[in-house]
């Protein structure tokens, strides 16, 4: 019977706080995993040796010339950080898990977790030869994960199978579009690097504060004004 209640459109009745158990334990995992990913990203900024600096542009000149491992670190803190937003968002209107559910969110995680080395590949060769191949890492680190993102999403709210029955589907099918933009413009910003290698670094930053604004801001304005918040 336990299996078959996974399943199920609706959450048993006298059963929704073993649910939000469930789900609570999943958020806060995912939750650690993109702490870990976020910090991570702060170990390419290094601070330049004393013994090393030459020039007349001294420790100003030396941090300067990193330019691109903060421009980097920038992108892809805010990109993970629109990402974690969003990924509480859908934890507000899901209230149950599956199985497959937890394989789609692990396969998430692993590429945030792998963010820091796209990352750290594109500050090392952004001014090299090579640079087009680490922007085409880089930007297609972000195309994966955009999948993945709607995998998750789709999985969860197809038939409200794994959806709070008091979502809104007013919010629902927001949300639902508003992914559905994602790997189209990940994929534009992956066919850019061929091209452009500072196009396409940023085009994933405007995308980055385009579905922040896009995608949390406007989720919480058609949020159901009858509901309570979430942890209330």
């Amino acid at each position: 019977m336990a299996a078959a209640a996974y399943t199920g459109p609706v959450i048993p009745p006298g059963e929704p706080a073993a649910y939000e158990k469930e789900t609570g334990r999943l958020e806060a995992f995912s939750d650690g995993v993109f702490a870990i990913a976020m910090t991570l990203l702060v170990l390419d900024l290094k601070v330049p040796k004393a013994a090393e600096l030459h020039g007349p542009g001294g420790l100003l000149g030396a941090l300067a010339d990193q330019w691109p491992t903060f421009l980097a670190y920038l992108t892809s803190f805010l990109t993970i950080l629109v990402m974690w937003v969003n990924h509480h968002i859908l934890f507000d209107n899901i209230r149950r898990i599956s199985r497959r559910f937890l394989f789609i969110n692990g396969m998430l995680l692993l590429f945030v977790t792998f963010v820091p080395f796209p990352t750290a590949l594109l500050a090392e060769y952004i001014r090299q030869p090579q640079a087009r191949v680490a922007a085409v890492v880089y930007a297609g680190t972000y195309f994966v994960l955009a999948i993945w993102f709607n995998l998750l999403w789709r999985h969860a709210s197809a038939g409200h199978r794994l959806l709070d029955p008091q979502a809104s589907p007013a919010v629902v099918a927001t949300i639902t579009r508003q992914y559905s933009f994602g790997p189209p413009l990940y994929l534009a910003a992956l066919g850019l690097a061929f091209v452009s290698v500072p196009a396409s670094v940023a085009l994933c930053l405007l995308l980055a504060v385009y579905f922040a604004f896009t995608g949390a801001f406007g989720r919480s304005q058609g949020a159901d004004p009858d509901r309570p918040a979430a942890g209330t």
